[in-house]
């Protein structure tokens, strides 16, 4: 007869045993649990651009949970929810609009702060391939729950944040010229206390020779380790470029409104009017880290300089319009109506994709955007490319014209169909808000 002892560890060694054989089950059912799903979407037979991990080349993605799933040469796609025929078309991160302004109002007085210049950001986004824009500073530190509020916390488009280091924001006149309102502490505070939603801080308009402005960003930016957009504002004679770069700003900070060159002689340009060369300073500010953001704008774009800027290998660290009421109706018109300008003017089509997703999420320090990787949020644009005869022109009027212009066929936000302008989904689900 057995010992209690040996009943004992029999009756252990079985157990050890089942749970050995429930351990292995599991790790057989495991990929049938898990990758057996289906995938909610599955894009087949698209060009994929994804920057990040080097692809530029034809490709399946799939979709599952709100992520991308796989990107792969030939997905199969049985048992998807949705099937999207991409031939003909390219496959792209969602894209990133890091200057635009979204801070929409009521108020006639109150510009880009609460006000009636700025656009509801749904109805300018998706529909141009845009699943992220960030706001340049429309929102100070005294009006930002507000911003949250009614526009990020109501907008199915990401939203975030440059806040303006004017702590009422961009109302435009003297608000913004009042330096007593330009507090680091607070600032720095502020965007602590939202950092999922601000990204950096913004200094804009403001005419007159004080770096006050500028320094106080950067000092709000080095208490809470964010970026600085700086839109120079104007002075005569011009505030020195070389200065500003070399001396005030931080590698990682922002010149917006690249190319620009403004009547009057109030801001200094980056190409020598004269010699059409890109100044020195420039390459070394580049080599410093200094980020070159286009903000297209209503008046914050020439020709003149960019298209000899391009040809010289100046090529923008990443492409924003300066969305308002003003831009979108004059020359800017979009953000693929910016990226077809570049294109027209020389800039490869994979580089003008990356200023426009990977770059720009790199610059705000939001690396779980703008690219395709097995994990990453399935923000996803598909773009046409169409051909034809086309015209773009500058706010002088002066106009270059083109064979090739974007289009978007279809946005894709956090794994979910949010625009899809030739119903190429199968099936075609619409959802009313």
């Amino acid at each position: 007869m057995a010992s209690l002892r040996e009943i004992l560890l029999a009756k252990a060694q079985r157990r050890k045993a089942k749970k050995t054989m429930y351990k292995f089950l599991l790790f057989l059912l495991f990929p049938i649990c898990v990758f057996g799903q289906p995938y909610s979407i599955v894009i087949k037979g698209g060009h994929v651009i994804d920057p990040k991990n080097n692809i530029n080349e034809p490709y399946d993605v799939a979709i599952q949970n709100g992520k991308v799933a796989l990107v792969a040469k030939n997905i199969d796609a049985k048992g998807a929810t949705q099937v999207v025929d991409a031939k003909g078309l390219y496959v792209t991160p969602g894209l990133i609009d890091i200057h635009g302004h979204v801070f929409a109002g009521t108020h006639s007085d109150r510009y880009l702060s609460d006000g009636n210049s700025a656009l509801m950001p749904d109805g300018f986004t998706f529909r141009v391939g845009v699943t992220t824009i960030v706001d340049a500073g429309g929102a100070g530190w005294k009006s930002f729950p507000l911003f949250k509020q009614n526009i990020i916390d109501q907008s199915q488009t990401r939203v975030l944040s440059f806040l303006n280091i004017v702590g009422e924001g961009m109302r435009g006149g003297v608000h913004e010229q009042n330096m007593g309102d330009m507090d680091p502490r607070q600032a720095a505070l502020v965007a602590q206390q939202y950092k999922d939603q601000i990204v950096g801080f913004k200094v804009a308009h403001f005419n007159g020779p004080q770096w006050t402005p500028v320094d106080n960003a950067v000092e709000a930016g080095r208490i809470s380790n964010k970026p600085v957009m700086v839109d120079f504002g104007g002075n005569v004679p011009p505030l020195s470029l070389q200065e500003l770069f070399m001396q005030h700003l931080r590698a990682g900070d922002i010149f917006t409104h690249t190319y620009t060159l403004l009547d009057g002689n109030v801001r200094e340009t980056v190409v020598d009017d004269a010699t059409a060369k890109v100044k020195p300073f420039v390459w070394e500010a580049i080599k410093k880290g200094i980020v070159f953001d286009v903000g297209y704008g209503g008046a914050s774009f020439n020709f003149s300089q960019a298209i000899p800027a391009i040809k010289q290998g100046f090529l923008p660290t990443t492409i924003s319009t300066d969305l308002h009421t003003g831009s979108m109706n004059t020359s800017m018109k979009d953000q693929l109506s910016v990226m077809s300008k570049f294109l027209v003017m020389g800039m490869e089509l994979p580089a003008v994709i990356k200023a426009s997703t990977w770059s720009a999420a790199q610059v705000i320090k939001h690396e779980e955007l703008g690219h395709l990787s097995a994990g990453a949020i399935a923000d996803i644009t598909l773009l046409g490319l169409r051909q034809g005869n086309f015209g773009f022109y500058d706010k002088t009027g002066y106009k270059i014209e083109g064979k090739r212009k974007f289009e978007c066929e279809m946005t894709i936000k956090d794994g979910r169909i949010v625009y899809d302008l030739n119903g190429i989904a199968n099936p075609v689900v619409v959802k009313s808000k």
